[in-house]
Parts: C-alpha cells; sequence; structure tokens
C-alpha cells in the first residue's frame, strides 16, 4: 500500500540571529525554531496532505511571524486542497492574512514571507510557490526545479540573488499575488525537495542532485544541511523532502 514519507528539518544556519523560516507538513508546524535531528513523519495517500516551507523576508520586521502566519493557515486549509484552484485561493487568504495581521499591527507593516511547496493528492501532485522559495522534482533521473522563481532576471555568471519580486505580504500597502500552481502525475518511487534559499543558495544545485542520487530520508536531509553548514550557512536552512513509498 503506498504511503508518504517526509523527512524535515529547519536550522538557524551560521550567520543569522533567529530563525525566521517556517514549515507545515500536513497537521504539523515548525515556526521560528530548530529541530536538532531530522523529523521523518509518515502519512497514508488519500486525504490531501500539503508540504510548505514559508521564509520570512529578511531586513523587514517579522519575517517569523508572517511565515508562521502563512503555514499555520495552509495546515489549516490542508484537507481541503485538493485541485490547483483550491491551492490558488488558500495562497491568496494567506496573502490576505499577512496584510490583515500588519494593518492591526503597526510594528508588523511591511513583514512578508515567500512560501513554495506540494500538495499530495491519491494519483496526482499539486505543486506552488510565490517568491523564491523552490520545490524540486528529486526522482534519481536528476534533480529538476518545478517551482518559477520570482525573481529579477540573473545577470551573465550571476547564480543567485536575493531579489524577489512577489512575496505574501512585504509592502505598506496591499499587493495582489499571481501563484504557481502546477499539477503532475504521482507514482510510487516519485520523490520531491521543497526547500528555502538557505539551502539553495550556498549549496549549487549539482551538489544536491549528487547528494539525493546517494541518500534518502534522514540521511539525505543530514548530508543536505552539512553541505549548506559547509558552505558557510549564510542564512536559516529549512526544507522537507517528500517521497512515495510502499
Amino acid at each position: 500500500m503506498p504511503y508518504i514519507a517526509v523527512t524535515a528539518l529547519s536550522h538557524v544556519g551560521l550567520i543569522r540571529e533567529h530563525n525566521e523560516d517556517s514549515l507545515v507538513v500536513g497537521p504539523w508546524t515548525l515556526c521560528g525554531t530548530v529541530t536538532e535531528n531530522p523529523q521523518t513523519l509518515l502519512f497514508p495517500i488519500g486525504t490531501p496532505l500539503v508540504v510548505a516551507v514559508a521564509d520570512g523576508l529578511g531586513g523587514q520586521p517579522a519575517g517569523e511571524v508572517a511565515s508562521a502566519l502563512v503555514v499555520r493557515q495552509l495546515a489549516s486549509l490542508g484537507p481541503s486542497l485538493d485541485d490547483e484552484e483550491a491551492v490558488s485561493d488558500a495562497l491568496d487568504l494567506c496573502n490576505h492574512a499577512v496584510y490583515s495581521a500588519a494593518r492591526d499591527h503597526p510594528e508588523l507593516v511591511t513583514m512578508g514571507t515567500t512560501v513554495a511547496g506540494a500538495v499530495v493528492l491519491t494519483e496526482s501532485l499539486l505543486t506552488f510557490n510565490v517568491g523564491d522559495s523552490k520545490v524540486f522534482d528529486a526522482a534519481q533521473k536528476g534533480l529538476r526545479q518545478v517551482s518559477v522563481d520570482d525573481s529579477p532576471p540573473l545577470r551573465p555568471g550571476q547564480r543567485t540573488t536575493s531579489a524577489v519580486t512577489q512575496t505574501l505580504g512585504g509592502s505598506h500597502t496591499f499587493n495582489a499575488i499571481t501563484p504557481h500552481v502546477a499539477a503532475s502525475a504521482l507514482s510510487v518511487g516519485d520523490r520531491y525537495l521543497v526547500c528555502t534559499d538557505g539551502l539553495t543558495d550556498p549549496v549549487p544545485e549539482d551538489e544536491l542532485d549528487g547528494l539525493l542520487r546517494v541518500h534518502d530520508d534522514g540521511r539525505a536531509a543530514f548530508e543536505l544541511w552539512k553541505a549548506a553548514i559547509a558552505a558557510g550557512g549564510p542564512d536559516n536552512i529549512t526544507f522537507a523532502l517528500v517521497r512515495i513509498a510502499e
């Protein structure tokens, strides 16, 4: 009988003073804190299962508040996310919720967050993002990004950028969003990596691919984290590995 294995990790990195990332796996959320070790959770296939990361905007107030608000909203809505329209509507609700919270608390004005994730359905998978957090198809044939970065074009020779062109919240006045949502077929053996840029900025994609070709679940998560730390750990590191097993 197929099931879903989700291995998750969140770490402050080596430079930041606190963790502004948040994570949701089904009903479970992890907000602004650190996991001592990778955590693996098992779920039956059936009810929609949402797995997502949110990365609070650095340089603006209360990024950890915005990211926590979004993952808690997604945890609440998760079982209803059964098609692309439902996911898009949920992200719109999250965007409104961030702006509404900031409007009610002046110290939170301009807080914002990115979000990226996947919803596992019975026979398909929905991927989504707003901002530059990423979702990869991590099948054994090679790592392939399936999210769409909301970032300005890179200059020749430039591999990463901290600039984002779309976020949930993040400005003084309300900005509507256009979420990136896509559906794909699902089968046993499929793997996906959902992560903040604290993993992908310091660690090149080919190195991530090499590690995921060799390792699974908790060992894979440990090796990905170790690679980000070895590269200087310049940002918060949060990710989840989603594997369809039987």
